[in-house]
């Protein structure tokens, strides 16, 4: 669930996509497969969660998939806006 209804926040998709940024943001880019086991490693989480979390960041423009068919973040900060779109 994305926000939960009387279950602990830990539950929430919100709270464990934070786990997935955390990774990005150490390694930068990575396949999707590779990100998974990094994940696995800081917080207990079945695929099919994982899956709902890079999807949720994905429609959120947060992350993106390169040419590479590597996962990285796609949020590029500028002195006047955010731009978002595919990574080159």
């Amino acid at each position: 669930m994305l926000l939960p209804y009387k279950i602990h926040p830990e539950d929430s998709v919100y709270y464990k996509a934070t786990f997935v940024l955390d990774v990005l943001n150490q390694q930068r880019k990575c396949t999707l497969s590779d990100l998974y086991l990094f994940v696995r490693k800081r917080r207990k989480m079945s695929f099919s969660v994982f899956v709902l979390c890079v999807d949720w960041l994905f429609l959120l423009g947060t992350v993106c998939f390169n040419l590479n068919e590597e996962i990285e973040l796609c949020i590029r900060a500028s002195k006047k806006t955010l731009s978002y779109g595919r990574a080159d």
